[in-house]
């Protein structure tokens, strides 16, 4: 295992190797024709609106932003190179999932300080069955995963005023796609701060004298990233008569996050919920505001029964795994006949995503350990993936879990899991040469 690793992670072959178990899979996969259903389906009627130039509507056919249009917008473009359909979004996932191996083999020496971290991490998001299975869906996760590794790519592996604002530009398209995203902005610059500062004499001295400098970061980045969401906001000014910086989904999501039938996830068969879907006096915006509002209050007058929940709502985000297979069973013709196959892959999935939390987990300790050992100071770039965790975690805990948002984390986890057989790798590499010196 170790030799076979070990040539994975030192030699051209190994390399190839890697790409063939990331590629052909999710190439092979995208034969299978998937119905997009639900969210999936929402999106693509929208996208296939802007492809014919009609604008980002809803289904009554009235101008919308129930949901931010990043995602709608990418497959509309897709949809006008390659026609409306399947295929537009089959190249336009896999595109995305070439860019997201090549930025999980870049970050993986930039984040661990291992060359394998970067080869083994790839090839542990190959081997995970739930990252195959979105290639031919119509959801944003893939699409997303993309563009917030490419942002976090730019603010670490330059730094350079341009890279920072190309950063800008790219979370601000991310932002689009998923509107929390600027969340993890402030954790990123967090590490880099305290990171500069550990190699100062005075550490606290050290992070007071940063901070100008990590300000001026943050304001070049969500700056840029504004230039990018201010003709969306505008737009949303003039065709829905109100502001509304990004989307009007917000309060819903609070809502059914937090109400008397709350379960840690996504609760629409509340009575309050219902009682508001049922009302005819409002607009979006208005519909949006009044969840925000009974969200807010249910926060207000139930604070023990919001604390409680948020263990819940964190196990029902980092619990299971393998929500993909949803789609195929709404959306695909030949589930029925190979449902045991289906279900197998998934109790299999289940296993490998356990095993990554596991392996990450244990990484961070090592690498705490290992850093202690060398007299350095633990903060680092390896903590990015544990930020994105935190990120994810925060924004959970606050509305509701749900299994697919932790999508965007994975690829980061399993470049941690790499770091941690690079490691073991390598030890054996030195025993064998120690051994055989010996004899």
């Amino acid at each position: 295992m170790r030799r076979a690793l070990d040539w994975i992670c030192t030699t051209r072959g190994g390399l190839i190797a890697v790409w063939a178990a990331y590629l052909l899979p999710r190439l092979a996969l995208c034969l299978l024709n998937v119905t997009p259903t639900s969210d999936a389906d929402w999106y693509f009627h929208r996208a296939v609106e802007l492809a014919a130039g009609k604008g980002y509507l809803s289904i009554h056919g009235a101008p919308t932003a129930y949901w931010p249009p990043g995602w709608p917008m990418a497959m509309g473009l897709a949809f006008r190179a390659f026609g409306p359909g399947l295929l537009a979004i089959k190249l336009l996932n896999l595109a995305a999932m070439a860019l997201t191996g090549w930025l999980v083999l870049d970050l993986g020496p930039r984040l661990f300080d291992a060359k394998g971290a970067g080869r083994l991490g790839l090839l542990l998001l190959a081997l995970y069955p739930n990252s195959i299975g979105y290639a031919p869906l119509g959801l944003t996760e893939v699409f997303y995963t993309a563009l917030l590794l490419a942002g976090c790519w730019l603010l670490i592996a330059r730094g350079d005023i341009v890279s920072l604002a190309m950063g800008g530009l790219v979370f601000g398209l991310a932002t689009l796609v998923k509107a929390q995203t600027l969340v993890c902005v402030p954790l990123i610059l967090a590490i880099w701060l305290l990171r500069d500062a550990a190699g100062q004499p005075a550490f606290w001295r050290g992070v007071l004298r940063g901070i100008p400098a990590a300000l001026g970061r943050f304001v070049l980045i969500i700056g840029f990233a504004a230039l990018v969401v201010a003709p969306w906001s505008m737009r949303n000014s003039r065709v829905l008569g109100q502001t509304v910086l990004l989307s009007t989904n917000g309060g819903i999501t609070l809502l059914t996050g937090n109400c008397d039938k709350c379960n840690g996830g996504f609760t629409p068969n509340d009575p309050v919920v219902k009682a508001l879907d049922a009302r005819t006096d409002l607009d979006e915006v208005a519909y949006d505001r009044e969840a925000k509002r009974l969200g807010m209050e249910w926060i207000r007058t139930h604070p023990l029964r919001f604390v409680e929940m948020m263990p819940v709502k964190l196990f029902k985000l980092w619990g299971p795994d393998g929500e993909s297979q949803w789609a195929y069973e709404t959306g695909y013709a030949g589930f029925g006949a190979h449902a045991g196959l289906f279900h197998a892959l998934r109790a299999l999935n289940q296993l490998w995503y356990w095993s990554l939390l596991a392996g990450s987990a244990l990484a961070a300790v090592m690498k705490i350990r290992q850093r202690a050992r060398a007299g350095q100071a633990w903060v680092d770039w390896w903590l990015l993936p544990y930020c994105i965790v935190a990120y994810l975690s925060a924004v959970a805990m606050v509305f509701s879990g749900q299994t697919r948002f932790h999508y965007p984390a994975m690829p980061l986890l399993c470049l941690a899991c790499g770091w941690l057989l690079a490691n073991w790798v390598e030890q054996g590499v030195r025993q064998d040469k120690f051994g055989s010196k010996a004899t």
